[in-house]
């Protein structure tokens, strides 16, 4: 193992496999299986490597365990490793494939995140299931309505002024008001859980020097802003905007042969919720748009999305904004990240 500089590990909860090669031969030097407890003992012991895991749960931690060890770790998309994996699927083969698709010069590997960006996505991703929850509870309680006749109007709003009157409703069954009354207040509770979090995600939001810059952009909350820096990590994997809006799937597939491009819709690859939050805000600047042309107050990016409005329709028209909103944001964080990186070397 002391001359292999390679080494794919295929990581899982209790049993891991490890697949090392020689520098210059490419010779396979270890084939080894490993338990959990073993792991940091083990490449604690050898000289520093370059290692490769596939991005999947739990791989952010061991990379950084392993780069605390004095160990080079890149972390891989699987869809990119599956193509060099030989014979059937099993450990020994995924870890061969990993350390054979480490070696590939134009491999595009995942940016490891730090703790407190997984502390943020972990804040996100409990905001988004009870924003889905809320959603579907309110739907039931809609449904529920309509058995009895009551029709309301779509929005918590409407729901909220309801709900009161069918309490105090003494023509509806007892049992039924009383079924409301609990459902009531499990919607109360997730709206009291989810202004929490966002109060969370606001504060943090300004502390963060990079989330705070991404906020000036029009359409860019607390919520995309602080999304957008958790998720994409160190943007300097990305060499520009377009790649990482191509990386969000922001950008249209191609079908192209014989020198004829052809496109088509966007690939909708990469992170959905971030990419959801993006074209949401941009919905919100084509609101600000058309205040603006009313009030002959505009801006160049109004200026664009007017003409764009003119030739596609509303929903291409909110992609299309995304994905320059993406870019933009790319170009934000790398600044950022470059002035902090100078600040911490002086």
């Amino acid at each position: 193992m002391e001359q292999s500089i390679r080494c794919g590990v295929d990581i899982a909860k209790l049993v891991f496999q490890i697949h090392g090669v020689n520098a210059k031969s490419s010779e396979t030097t270890v084939v080894k299986k490993l338990a959990r407890g073993e792991m940091l003992r083990y490449f604690a012991n050898k000289p520093p490597m370059l290692i490769g895991i596939e991005a999947c749960g739990g791989a952010h931690y061991w990379a950084r365990e392993m780069t605390k060890l004095g160990h080079t770790v890149k972390l891989m998309t699987p869809q990119y490793v599956a193509p060099y994996r030989r014979g059937g699927k099993n450990d020994a083969n995924d870890a061969e494939a990993i350390c054979e698709a480490l070696a590939r010069p134009n491999m595009r590997f995942v940016a490891v995140k730090s703790e407190s960006q997984q502390a943020v996505l972990v804040m996100h991703r409990m905001r988004d299931q009870w924003v889905r929850e809320r959603t579907s509870l309110m739907n039931q309680i809609r449904s529920y309505l309509h058995e009895f006749g009551i029709v309301i109007n779509q929005g918590r709003a409407a729901l909220a002024r309801t709900l009161p009157l069918v309490a105090e409703s003494e023509t509806l069954p007892l049992l039924f008001r009383q079924s409301m009354a609990d459902l009531a207040d499990k919607l109360a509770d997730l709206e009291t859980r989810i202004n929490s979090l966002n109060k969370r995600i606001e504060a943090w939001s300004k502390q963060d020097t990079t989330a705070k810059a991404l906020l000036e952009l029009c359409g860019v909350g607390s919520v995309t802003a602080s999304a957008a820096v958790a998720t994409a990590g160190d943007v300097s994997v990305f060499k520009n905007g377009r790649q990482f809006a191509a990386w969000l799937g922001l950008v249209p597939k191609q079908n192209s042969s014989g020198g004829k491009t052809q496109l088509g819709a966007i690939t909708k690859r990469g992170d959905r919720y971030l990419r959801t939050l993006l074209v949401q805000g941009a919905r919100t600047v084509m609101l600000a748009a058309s205040r603006a042309q009313k009030s002959t107050q505009t801006t160049p990016m109004f200026e664009w999305i007017y003409k764009l409005q003119e030739r596609r329709p509303n929903n291409v028209v909110a992609v299309a904004i995304a994905a320059k909103q993406a870019r933009m944001l790319w170009a934000i964080m790398a600044k950022q990240q470059r002035q902090d990186a100078l600040g911490l070397a002086i």
